[in-house]
């Protein structure tokens, strides 16, 4: 073989391979994207270790690095993991297939007979961070939904993706899906992200995943329309009607279970009256689970322990064990201090008292509102989407969590004999 049929195709070589592989992708069945995505999630279990093993690398580096201990968290993957993604993409092939969909027709005085008809964006660019699931996520949905994608994860995460990019492609080379429709963009070349964002001839849409500086960057520079998502500085507001076990328990679940995502409880919002009734308690629980309080005076007057909060505090997405604590007088305060400091993620009331709550969940302006629930349902799979490729925190063409009709857009379909105009 020659040294030119070893080097490693361009960016714009790859993204061109991925539209041509979409065209054939988009031919086939259902059946047949289910059966190659049921054998994409099998063979990523059996090579668990390969991948278990490429995972250590990375980690190994991101501790010489010093990374902190929530993105080393992002990073590390188990078999557990391994599992969990691949049961994703078979619930992916358990949704129904969007693309097709005839959304609405007609047909004109003349005879003409009109479709809209839900159809595939095209080629996906999927800019992400240091979450390698994402990885089999983001192409699952992709393939499902007749996209072909262009996967430019974090280099903190190279040799996990590579190898679970490397796991797929051979899985698919057992069914119809073309393995040229899944492209990893291995280089850690600056000029390579750029081109990325720059090669609307070829990618139709671009999806960045991860923290507020990677969003911003690709939002910036990017001349491919962009489906931003959004980081999650998600509050959780406990009324002064608030149930005191149910709140403490959403709370603790909203900040602990997995304090590293995006759907975390980042600023807990407590009325004044709430807050003296159940100062106790609410300290006790803070303790028990090792949060680290930042708060206002009022919550540093009633609350062992409290660093005082400054205003980077109420902006912070913390992804760890630090809690903001709002102390506020009245509903419009809590949702004037969202309105300030939310990034349109997920918030939370809990309350009893139902019109309370009617008035938070309409005036709130965020992708999620939960009463009486804990934040971290904002996820594709809890709410049953399957995989999600991102939540959504813009208002146009998607929001909240994307699952497989977001990768879709629409073409208007006429059938005629012989008209015309």
């Amino acid at each position: 073989m020659s040294i030119a049929a070893l080097k490693p195709m361009t960016v714009e070589e790859q993204a061109i391979t991925a539209k041509k592989a979409q065209k054939a992708l988009n031919m086939l069945t259902t059946d047949e994207k289910n059966q190659g995505l049921r054998i994409a999630a099998n063979e990523l279990e059996n090579e668990y270790q390969v991948i278990l093993d490429a995972n250590k690398e990375d980690l190994e580096k991101g501790r010489e690095k010093g990374f902190d201990e929530a993105y080393m968290d992002r990073l590390a993957l188990t078999q557990e993991r391994i599992a969990d993604f691949a049961e994703g993409l078979r619930q992916v092939a358990d949704l129904p297939d969007p693309t097709g969909d005839v959304l609405s027709d007609w047909t004109l005085e003349n005879g003409l007979k009109v479709e809209e008809v839900r159809v595939p964006l095209g080629v996906i660019g999927m800019i992400y961070e240091a979450r390698p699931n994402v990885t089999a996520d983001a192409a699952g949905l992709a393939l499902k939904s007749g996209n072909a994608i262009l996967l430019k994860g974090g280099s903190s995460a190279l040799s996990s993706n590579q190898k679970i990019v490397e796991v797929m492609h051979r899985a698919l080379e057992k069914t119809k899906i073309p393995k040229e429709a899944v492209q990893f963009i291995a280089s850690t070349d600056h000029a390579a992200t750029q081109k990325l964002f720059t090669m609307k001839e070829h990618i139709d849409v671009l999806i960045p995943r991860g923290g507020a500086s990677l969003i911003k960057a690709v939002v910036e520079n990017a001349t491919v329309p962009v489906l931003e998502t959004g980081v999650g500085n998600c509050h959780i507001y406990f009324d002064k009607e608030a149930d005191t076990e149910k709140a403490l328990n959403i709370l603790i679940n909203a900040k602990t279970d997995r304090p590293a995502v995006c759907n975390a409880a980042e600023t807990l919002i407590v009325h004044k009256d709430w807050l003296h009734g159940n100062k106790e308690v609410l300290a006790d629980t803070i303790k028990k689970n090792g949060i680290t309080i930042h708060g206002d005076k009022e919550a540093a007057d009633t609350l062992p322990n409290v660093i005082p909060a400054n205003e980077e505090d109420w902006a912070n997405e913390y992804l760890s064990l630090d809690l903001a604590i709002k102390t506020v007088n009245s509903l419009d305060e809590a949702i004037d201090h969202i309105d300030q400091y939310g990034t349109k993620h997920s918030e939370a009331i809990i309350t009893e008292n139902a019109e309370t709550a009617k008035r938070f969940m309409h005036l709130v302006d965020a992708a999620a509102l939960y009463h009486n629930a804990s934040t971290r349902f904002t996820d594709g799979g809890a709410l049953g989407f399957g995989a999600e490729i991102g939540i959504s925190t813009q208002k146009l063409h998607a929001r909240g969590p994307m699952g497989l009709p977001a990768l879709t857009t629409i073409k208007y379909m006429m059938t005629g004999n012989g008209q015309v105009r």
